[in-house]
């Protein structure tokens, strides 16, 4: 299914975007070791050349593996893209914690900008909100880094739409990122309406549910010992054959739609506005090509809503208790994404 990748308007501040991102977490963390280098950045220039010209990492993925890649893999192609990287989860001997006194903010944004090997980051975001710190003091730092030219636009990711707010009257805030996908959809209560409220865009992470609109419960055979996947409830054997049942009615969908189940799935986060922008991660150009695809799907309000009734009883949280924490002290690895 082939398909233009557009450009959308993202927020109201002036970033504009590929109307599909790409997540670059899974290329060198999280989801297994990392994959070959030179293989990372060949799909890089494809997704560029393809039109998915925003790049999504941050300073934890890794730590820090993630960005030293993009770093080579914009060689010579910085201007055509749109780089995202996020600061706020220190990790220090294998212990997380969330942080974002300003002197640690600037410090993380000079470091990124290193890795990164570039002279201006497109859109930052604070990965987690230090709940130790008032978000006015982060976003201050934050907002003189916009005044110096080191960052064109501000962003904030798993963030409590009270939060939104404050950070907004402070600097103008172009995107949060958060989860959204058939299966996690908490963030269309307050979070998504408060975002639409202050002209604020979306960009959705995990909008295939971690893999799991692909293939199903298939892919837990897929998970090696690395993959943080493995420990996720949804996952979990009590959970997975229920789980296992909302997949096979969405392949059931796409079968009769003469798309893939990944592809409906994906369509289903585009369909929710054009002021959403889903960043898919992959490390196959095959699955970035049939990503794109899910641009040209159009669905109806009533396909939307059969879509929605399969996924109401998904059983399992996000993410396991460690995870989910907002400031970890454990050497569990955090919800990275």
């Amino acid at each position: 299914m082939a398909a233009v990748v557009g450009r959308i308007k993202l927020g109201s501040q002036g970033l504009e975007v590929s109307a599909q991102g790409l997540g670059c977490m899974g290329m060198s963390a999280s989801y297994g070791p990392a994959k070959p280098e030179s293989d990372m950045i060949q799909l890089i220039h494809h997704a560029v050349n393809s039109g998915v010209t925003f790049l999504d990492t941050a300073d934890i993925y890794g730590p820090f593996t993630n960005e030293l890649l993009l770093g080579k893999g914009l060689k010579g192609i910085r201007e055509k893209v749109e780089l995202a990287t996020k600061f706020g989860i220190s990790v220090d001997d294998g212990k997380f914690e969330i942080r974002g006194d300003p002197a640690y903010v600037r410090a993380c944004f000079e470091a990124s900008l290193k890795r990164l090997d570039v002279d201006c980051i497109d859109l930052y975001y604070q990965h987690r909100v230090d709940t130790r710190i008032p978000i006015e003091i982060t976003m201050g730092e934050l907002k003189k880094l916009v005044e110096e030219g080191k960052i064109k636009y501000v962003g904030l990711s798993e963030a409590s739409a009270s939060t939104i707010r404050r950070a907004h009257a402070v600097h103008p805030i172009t995107a949060v990122q958060l989860e959204w996908s058939l299966w996690t959809r908490d963030v269309e209560k307050e979070i998504v309406p408060t975002c639409r409220e202050l002209g604020i865009g979306i960009v959705a992470y995990s909008p295939l549910g971690r893999g799991f609109f692909s293939s199903g419960s298939k892919l837990v055979d897929q998970f090696s010992e690395t993959d943080f996947r493995k420990h996720m409830p949804r996952f979990q054997p009590e959970n997975l054959e229920h789980n296992a049942h909302i997949f096979e009615l969405v392949n059931e969908m796409a079968t009769k739609k003469g798309c893939t189940p990944s592809q409906l799935a994906l369509a289903w986060v585009h369909n929710q506005g054009n002021d959403v922008c889903p960043i898919p991660g992959t490390t196959k150009v095959e699955n970035l090509n049939q990503n794109i695809g899910a641009l040209s799907l159009k669905l109806t309000p009533v396909e939307m809503a059969e879509l929605e009734s399969y996924a109401l009883s998904v059983k399992g949280e996000r993410y396991h208790l460690a995870m989910a924490s907002t400031s970890w002290k454990k050497a569990d690895t955090p919800a990275l994404a």
